[in-house]
């Protein structure tokens, strides 16, 4: 048994996340955590809502409520629609707890110790309007890389360029609006990354087999320009970790916070330990590499605006620390999923958003097309169109139409239980052999994390049913051959457990259907294909499933294409 450590990035809380979000992270970490525990892996599946820093503010503002309130509020929607989506966390944390404070501060004083943070003092943005300075999120701007009009005052969500506030071109407050800004001074903690950069360049050189996506962007962040740069991890504002602390070994950070990019990735390690307070588990064996964590596989999933922070800024934390912390394995990283001509945007209320996916239609619709159509190696995009089309088709006419067709078959001739009777010949061993082949490409596409060959290959597997029906005509052999239909039944009516076994990790409330219709409880993985079509005998009870998957009309399609035109309040 092998032991996986994977974490979905965190989403922030400043309000209810959109398809891309979905797809860009916590989806794809949950079908690679559901695969992994359907081996017979040892699995811990780590996810958390990113609670500070200023889009919470920002958010609890405009709701009229004080932050920790909305961020309560938030945390417990975001998790509703994460069990909506069935994300299958095996603990679902919060930034705010106690223990990331607790550990981001322990992190400071360990980079401290190492000499790899120095106080800094700089000239900060101060919004006279407004009567504060404001962190980077609070500024909005022309990117002076690309020219994107609405750059923020950190990074630039166009070109992904790191920016600092006073790079923006015609800079206003995201508060009022007002452009009356003027430089003054303040002190922040910045960490050393540039003393650190031969080290993490090593260490993502020897990461052979990472997506390129994950290792181009790593690398322009340490070569591009001056290369890596030095990075405050303080702000001037009052939600947050506190930066001034009993046993901080500095002075004068009164009214600060860390920056919420220096605890956000340190909340993997603290929503795990929140985990173990809940449940007398045992966190460090998981994170530390001298209490068992040296044989974990960890693997990290997030879009590809989380890349720089993920390959950089963490793990010259870990390192930085000098203490046995488990480093990430493989970042898995996504490009964008756009909608319908244009992008998905959260703080511009762009696209379909998770809840108003899951008052449309049941959970599994929309993962096996968002996982069907992950964007692996570019953007992909949305379209209603393209939605229906791969419902329908996929789902609806292959798998769907497939455990239709054989359990009503089965049941209208031979009542509802396996038929006795017959052999298997010539074309179920061609199916045995095609389908063990397909199983194992499966399975290798699924290791490597290849999303959408993954999905390619399972709709393969189903479609083998179909033209294995198709082909032995169960419904012609019984009129000369009762015995020959009988065998082709038990063979087709053995399909459905396995192919729930193996669909499950992409649509697992129609993998429970099919397994519940079969009136069983086993989900091992079919290593022996022929033996799992046996596994159910003769005379074992069925039942013939509601619609497993209902097809999308083109008036729904068009209602939905007029109803998500524009943007969400």
């Amino acid at each position: 048994m092998a032991r996986h450590l994977i974490t979905s990035a965190i989403p922030y809380i400043n309000g209810i996340k959109h398809l891309g979000n979905l797809v860009g992270s916590q989806l794809p970490a949950d079908l690679f955590a559901r695969y992994q525990r359907a081996r017979g892996h040892e699995v811990m599946f780590i996810c958390a809502t990113d609670e500070h820093g200023t889009p919470a503010e920002l958010a609890a503002a405009k709701a009229g409520k004080p932050v920790a309130e909305y961020c309560t509020e938030m945390h417990e929607v975001q998790a509703e629609i994460a069990r909506g989506f069935k994300l299958s966390f095996d603990h679902f944390g919060r930034s705010s707890s106690a223990q990331n404070r607790k550990l981001t501060q322990h992190f400071a004083v360990q980079l401290a110790k190492a000499g790899l943070l120095r106080e800094v003092t700089e000239k900060q943005m101060y919004s006279k309007a407004d009567g504060r300075f404001l962190p980077d999120r609070y500024i909005e701007g022309t990117c002076p890389n690309c020219g994107f009009e609405s750059a923020r005052g950190d990074q630039c969500d166009n070109c992904t360029k790191q920016l600092d506030p006073v790079d923006l071109i015609n800079p206003h407050s995201v508060i009022s609006g007002s452009t009356d800004l003027e430089l003054r001074e303040t002190k922040h903690l910045f960490l050393r990354q540039s003393a650190m950069k031969d080290q993490l360049d090593a260490w993502i050189d020897s990461k052979t087999d990472w997506p390129i996506l994950t290792t181009s962007i790593a690398k322009k962040w340490l070569h591009d320009g001056d290369g890596l740069q030095d990075r405050g991890i303080t702000r001037d504002l009052s939600w947050g970790v506190p930066a001034q602390f009993e046993g901080a070994p500095w002075s004068g950070m009164e009214g600060k916070v860390f920056y919420v990019w220096f605890d956000a990735p340190i909340e993997y390690l603290a929503a795990t330990q929140e985990w173990a307070d809940k449940t007398g588990g045992d966190w460090e064996r998981w994170w530390r590499t001298d209490k068992g964590a040296d044989d974990v596989t960890y693997t990290e999933f997030m879009g590809k605006d989380n890349v720089p922070f993920h390959t950089l800024s963490f793990p010259a934390t870990i390192l930085g620390s000098n203490e046995p912390w488990k480093l990430v394995d493989y970042i898995k990283s996504f490009n964008y999923l756009n909608y319908d001509g244009g992008q998905f945007s959260t703080s511009r209320g762009r696209g379909v958003f998770m809840d108003q996916a899951l008052e449309i239609l049941p959970a599994d619709y929309w993962r096996w097309w968002l996982l069907s159509h992950a964007p692996e190696s570019a953007d992909s995009e949305f379209t209603w169109e393209n939605f229906q089309t791969s419902v329908n088709k996929d789902l609806a006419d292959v798998l769907g139409n497939f455990v239709s067709r054989i359990t009503k078959f089965t049941r209208s001739k031979f009542g509802e239980a396996l038929p006795e009777g017959g052999a298997w010949g010539e074309q179920e061993d061609t199916l045995i052999d095609e389908l063990t082949t397909r199983i194992r490409a499966y399975e290798t596409h699924m290791e490597a994390m290849d999303i959408r060959k993954s999905a390619a290959e399972l709709r393969a597997i189903w479609v083998a049913g179909n033209e294995y029906l198709q082909a032995s005509a169960p419904w012609s052999a019984f009129k000369t051959d009762p015995d020959r239909a009988a065998a082709i039944a038990r063979l087709a009516l053995n399909l459905i457990p396995l192919y729930a076994v193996l669909s499950a990790p992409f649509i697992p409330d129609a993998a429970d259907s099919m397994l519940g219709a079969m009136q069983t409880e086993d989900r091992s993985w079919p290593q022996d294909v022929k033996a799992a079509l046996a596994a159910l005998p003769a005379g074992h009870a069925f039942t013939t499933p509601e619609v497993l998957f209902r097809k999308i009309a083109d008036e729904e399609r068009e209602d939905w294409q007029k109803r998500f035109a524009g943007t969400r309040d």
